[in-house]
């Protein structure tokens, strides 16, 4: 009984011990993580910048912004951005072919905690006008 008991406590500490110091890791604090562009006619496109903030106390690198579909394309930061220092995500919509009422996101990848943050936008799309 007392080899199992220390068994598991040395188990548990070198688990413990080798877990990974998340306080080190680079953080994404966006000042806003939605958009609503309210009412738009199909066919535009309509681009929202959103700012961010690495809080962390490492390099932030970010590897990838995706989309949920091929309309909307996020655009990022391609060198690191330092602790303190401040970057943004571009994220771009087209409205051809949509109509009605649109909801789309954008994941980004980085070396973040959570490795994964994500953008949304909204948009009610209406039909343009025949000529």
């Amino acid at each position: 009984m007392i080899k199992k008991v220390a068994i598991t406590l040395f188990l548990v500490t070198i688990l413990v011990s080798c877990r990974k110091n998340d306080s080190n890791l680079p953080t994404m604090d966006f000042k806003e993580t939605e958009h609503d562009f309210g009412t738009i006619t199909e066919g535009q496109k309509v681009e929202k910048k959103f700012t961010f903030t690495n809080s962390g106390k490492s390099d932030l690198i970010i590897s990838n912004a995706q989309g949920s579909c091929g309309c909307t394309v996020g655009e990022y930061p391609t060198s690191p951005v330092k602790p303190n220092e401040e970057g943004v995500i571009k994220v771009t919509f087209n409205s051809q072919g949509k109509h009605g009422k649109q909801q789309k996101s954008v994941t980004i990848s980085a070396n973040t905690k959570n490795r994964k943050e994500m953008l949304q936008i909204f948009a009610d799309v209406q039909a343009a006008e025949a000529k």
